[in-house]
């Protein structure tokens, strides 16, 4: 049992982290290249207050709702335990927490002003994320020799 929550746990965050990379941030990429959003990708710029790539930090923080999607998401009833609820998951719990939480305390308005296209294209790439987080998950237990619940 506690092999299984580790390996969850260190699933979860790998998941969490290079989703980001592929899906997070290539979907604000193609909706920037679409010109529907104007997102900074993949940035290198440091962040307060330790100096640190902003994508490093990002990284850090997927990789935490990473591992709080992949403890939380397949104890979900029926077909919320699988791919839809990884995309309900990242599309709802990380947006209001950086709409209600993470933007006020950065001196943003609440919800970033809840302005149009974003209030709806970024919960969207958010699922995107959580899906690339389902399919790192049922490639990694794959690998492990899990079988991968869908």
């Amino acid at each position: 049992m506690a092999n299984t929550t580790i390996r969850t746990v260190i699933f979860g965050a790998i998941a969490g982290a290079i989703a980001l990379l592929v899906f997070h941030q290539g979907g604000f990429w193609a909706l920037t290249q679409a010109g529907l959003l104007k997102a900074n990708t993949w940035s290198m710029a440091a962040t307060k207050p330790f100096a640190v790539p902003v994508v490093i930090s990002y990284m850090f923080w997927t990789a935490l709702w990473g591992i709080a999607a992949a403890l939380i998401v397949p104890r979900l009833p029926g077909a919320l335990s699988g791919v839809l609820g990884w995309i309900l998951f990242a599309a709802i719990v990380p947006t209001l927490a950086n709409w209600f939480i993470v933007l006020p305390l950065k001196g943003a308005p609440v919800g970033g002003g809840f302005n149009m296209p974003g209030v709806v294209l970024a919960p969207l790439v958010y699922g995107f994320w959580g899906l690339g987080m389902w399919l790192i998950m049922q490639l990694l237990q794959q690998i492990s020799g899990q079988h991968a619940k869908a």
